[in-house]
């Protein structure tokens, strides 16, 4: 059905994309670990800092994570495309992903459950509740730790999250993040000074504008 706004009206479903693909790996004593790939999964809270990740109870993961109350949030990209898939559409009933896939079992810093070694980043969780909301439950979850790969540390000893590759998830289909096209309030910045009015010049020291370009190109108002 359509209206007159040029715009098709569809039934309720999921359109919130693009979403992250994630691979949350898990673990029971006794038993072999396991990964689930996931794209119903985001941030909830800041501080403390807590996200979600929602799975149906007839996977094979779903009473590990109940039963253990907590799993591992491993962050996927280009390279990890395939074994993101793969561990989507196989059940740990039938394989071990991890010997499957290659991948290597990183020993956690606060949880039983293992990370994902190949993964640039660990997000390590403790379940706080699980809510039922009809073809999933919401597992909302505190992060007790996070590591990354140094590898992707720039010359700065900053994470450079970009150089990382990350992929996303989009109505069936995967894709990397592409360029980068602003940051964060950007619409609120301070305009750069134009180029012709000398502000090249260093201003003459103990100068009633000494400093100010710089202070107030860089401030930025948050709402």
């Amino acid at each position: 059905m359509s209206d007159n706004t040029g715009k098709e009206i569809w039934k309720p479903g999921n359109m919130l994309y693009p979403i992250p693909a994630v691979m949350v790996s898990c673990g029971r004593d006794g038993e072999k670990p396991n990964i689930i790939t996931v794209a119903w999964a985001g941030n909830v809270c800041s501080s403390p800092a807590m996200l979600s990740i929602s799975v149906r109870k007839e996977r094979y993961s779903y009473d590990i994570l109940k039963e253990s109350g907590e799993f591992v949030v491993n962050l996927t990209n280009r390279e990890l495309m395939k074994a993101t898939d793969w561990c989507g559409v196989r059940s740990g009933r039938d394989y071990d992903k991890f010997k499957e896939m290659g991948l290597t079992p990183q020993k956690s810093q606060m949880v039983k459950a293992p990370g994902i070694l190949e993964s640039p980043v660990n997000i390590e969780c403790r379940t706080k509740q699980i809510l039922e909301l009809g073809s999933h439950d919401m597992f909302v979850a505190e992060v007790l730790c996070v590591t990354v790969d140094n590898k992707y540390m720039d010359e700065k000893k900053r994470f450079d999250l970009r150089a990382a590759d990350l992929i996303a998830y989009s109505h069936g289909e995967y894709f990397t993040l592409g360029e980068k096209i602003g940051k964060f309030g950007i619409s609120v910045a301070k305009k750069p000074l134009n180029s012709n009015n000398n502000s090249d010049k260093k201003p003459r020291k103990g100068g009633k504008n000494h400093g100010k370009n710089q202070r107030n190109s860089s401030r930025i108002q948050h709402s």
